[in-house]
């Protein structure tokens, strides 16, 4: 499974969630080999701990995580400050300098390596890529078992997979940097360009502008190799593949509809039951508002709902955090209104229903039909029309006269 991660860690590099989170590395390419191997250390075990940290319940551990990202806004402003104005710089690395200059009378050393670090921690606060099947079965252990070991050395070992491939990246264009470094003019453009990219990719985070410029991109394709390394790796378990493969069959009965109980609050409704949805088509559907294959399913569904609400589909979207500052009850509701969700929602901070379901993927849909029975399944994005095409057939076979797809 070490093997599994580090493999899946390396395909991030492919994916759009990586892009918000690449200047901020890019930016320091000119800097020594030992200066981009701290920071991505830094990167690596901050995701790590970060990600481990996340299935913790603890308010503290959430607000944490939800400080954490601000200050690592904060310094990648003022890292992106020191890269557009020498000046700035200097007295930014003040502190440090007098730092390792105790530490160290004799060398300066150590205030370059904690700067880097710095970089790299502020790095792994901000980078939440995306849940692909084989980072989704690392988090569902976690959240299943607790933080423990285990799951931290294998998100340290997808960690160290990406950074692998973004390190190749970025010591191809430190090779590029030092070409340059004949014309100084060009390097010291260069530096100011990546300061400039490092602050716009810093305000687009803070203020969700990221999210909008994702909005059209796809982590389908990555999915699909992801989906091939678990399949095809050596001593994959079996059970483990089951869970993250997408299942389009849709004649294929799952058994009854797993229990709805568990919620810490209901959004849009007052709390569902299985029972009071007896006679009705019911579309589950696991989510999480910062995952951008959610966002991008979401459309869908709220349409699906829209859609055939007269003739009997019920749509419930259960909101499964995958990240602390996704368990904060505000930022769902402020979520779920800037997203225009008006079906029942469920917040599942304690992830009963995702165990109910003994789901393991962002996003899920269940479909179930008007006895109750678990009858379709797809995870992640994309089959759309042979989703909405069941929707139908189990309103059908209900009673009701669903509409054509369009």
């Amino acid at each position: 499974m070490f093997l599994i991660a580090f493999l899946g860690g390396i395909l991030t590099v492919l994916s759009p969630c990586i892009l918000p989170v690449v200047p901020f590395l890019f930016a320091g390419a000119n800097r020594s080999r030992a200066a981009i191997l701290l920071t991505l250390t830094g990167m690596v075990l901050t995701f790590a701990l970060v990600s481990s940290l996340a299935v913790v319940s603890s308010a503290w551990v959430i607000q944490a995580s939800n400080t954490g990202r601000h200050v690592a806004l904060i310094v990648m402003v003022l890292f992106a400050l020191s890269l557009i104005s020498a000046q700035v710089g200097d007295w930014l690395a003040r502190p440090f300098v007098l730092l390792g200059n105790r530490l160290d009378p004799n060398s300066r050393k150590n205030s370059g390596a904690l700067a880097s670090i710095m970089i790299g921690v502020a790095t792994g606060l901000l980078w939440a890529p995306c849940a692909g099947p084989i980072l989704g079965v690392i988090l569902t252990s976690a959240m299943l078992q607790g933080a423990n070991a285990d799951t931290s050395l294998l998100l340290v070992a997808y960690g160290a997979g990406s950074a692998l491939s973004l390190g190749t990246l970025i010591f191809a264009g430190r090779g590029l940097v030092n070409r340059l470094k004949p014309s100084i003019p060009v390097t010291g453009w260069l530096r100011r360009g990546a300061g400039v990219a490092v602050l716009a990719s810093a305000a687009a985070i803070a203020t969700g502008a990221s999210d909008v410029l994702l909005a059209n991109t796809s982590s389908q394709g990555v999915g699909q190799v992801e989906q091939g390394v678990l399949e095809s790796v050596p001593k994959v378990v079996d059970y483990l593949v089951s869970k993250v493969r997408a299942d389009n069959a849709a004649d294929n009965a799952k058994g009854a509809m797993p229990s709805l109980s568990g919620a810490v609050e209901w959004i849009n409704s007052p709390a569902l039951s299985n029972e009071s949805l007896k006679g009705k088509v019911v579309l589950v559907d696991f989510w999480t508002f910062d995952c951008i294959n959610c966002k991008h399913t979401l459309p869908y569904v709220k349409d699906w709902a829209k859609k055939y609400a007269k003739d009997g589909l019920v749509v419930i979207g259960v909101h499964t955090p995958e990240y602390g500052f996704e368990r904060i009850l505000d930022n769902v509701r402020a979520k779920v209104k800037e997203y225009g969700i008006t079906y029942p929602v469920a917040i599942d901070n304690n992830y009963a229903i995702w165990r109910n379901f003994d789901n393991q993927y962002w996003p899920a849909h269940y479909l179930i039909d008007a006895k109750g029975q678990v009858r379709y399944t797809h995870f992640g994005e994309g089959s759309y029309e042979a989703q909405e095409q069941m929707i139908q057939q189990l309103l059908k076979e209900a009673g009701t006269q669903a509409p054509a797809a369009g």
